[in-house]
């Protein structure tokens, strides 16, 4: 049934291959959990009691409340994709609340921060234009790091200056691109090896294969490492910090929504926290009541 379903998934919910690949291995995890605590892997025959079992030993292993509630959450779509089919007439996880936790603050890089790791004058790099368009890429265009690996040779449009991305649940959105980091992408072409990948894929490693995630944090978090002494150099904090700054600059909230591909407002509002902060800030030093408070 797991492998129906993560065909489901695929095809007719056209997931991500990322999505799909946490699927599989939440399904497994719990599959390991009922073999080893209820003697069988039947999926069919399991009581509430056994997903919140499931959760406690999660949480005894020290797995975080952000990743237990993506495994329950994993479970009850597949629950779910059971009630569909017929083979189960009761979902053990409707029922069972996902734990309450409170979301670690996500901390943007400055714009200085940014000026010097992208600066000219900056040697971090090694003389690697990929390390490089990587970092501004993910920076210039708020992209996901998963959407920056996928990003297809084709859906670079030198002419329109713009790209388009595959994003969550295989929607598309264009963002457009800066003459500036159009003229690298244009000088990382001819230098990229002629090899099969990158024929489909616009960036790809050395040895001409797409990359991967490992690869592309390391990148970011080695790199960032060296101008900043944040605890979060993640490729999520570039995408924070892209969307931080241009609603700090101007930029209407509905337009960023866009570029982001955020289903609702909601989800572009929490970049509006850190402009709020420097708004204190300004506020403090500039107004006549502040500074005598």
């Amino acid at each position: 049934m797991v492998q129906r379903f993560l065909e489901y998934i695929e095809v007719e919910r056209r997931y991500s291959p990322n999505t799909l690949i946490s699927y599989e291995k939440d399904l497994s995890d719990f599959s390991e959990f009922l073999l080893k605590t209820e003697a069988h892997q039947d999926f069919t025959q399991i009581e509430k009691k056994v997903i919140r079992n499931f959760m406690a030993a999660l949480s005894e292993k020290g797995v975080s409340r952000r990743s237990i509630n993506r495994k329950l959450s994993s479970l009850r779509s597949f629950y779910r994709f059971l009630l569909k089919v017929g083979e189960v007439k009761v979902s053990p996880v409707e029922s069972v609340q996902s734990l309450k936790f409170y979301p670690e603050k996500q901390i943007p890089f400055s714009e200085d921060e940014m000026s010097v790791v992208l600066s000219g004058e900056s040697e971090v790099y090694n003389g690697s234009l990929l390390k490089e368009l990587i970092i501004e890429t993910l920076y210039q265009t708020g992209m996901r790091r998963t959407e920056l690996i996928h990003l297809l040779l084709e859906n670079v449009d030198f002419d329109r200056a713009e790209i388009k991305v595959i994003g969550k649940g295989n929607k598309q959105r264009i963002i457009p691109v800066a003459a500036s980091l159009l003229d690298r992408f244009r000088e990382y072409l001819k230098e990229r090896k002629p090899l099969p990948e990158s024929n489909v894929f616009f960036f790809v490693n050395e040895n001409g294969k797409k990359l991967y995630d490992k690869f592309v944090y390391s990148v970011v978090n080695s790199y960032l490492g060296l101008v900043t002494s944040k605890q979060k150099k993640s490729p999520h904090i570039l995408r924070h910090s892209f969307a931080t700054h241009v609603l700090g600059n101007g930029a209407e909230i509905s337009k960023v929504k866009k570029l982001m591909g955020h289903q609702s407002l909601a989800s572009t509002q929490v970049y509006t926290d850190a402009n709020i902060e420097q708004l204190k800030k300004v506020f403090n030093n500039a107004h006549p009541r502040a500074k005598k408070m």
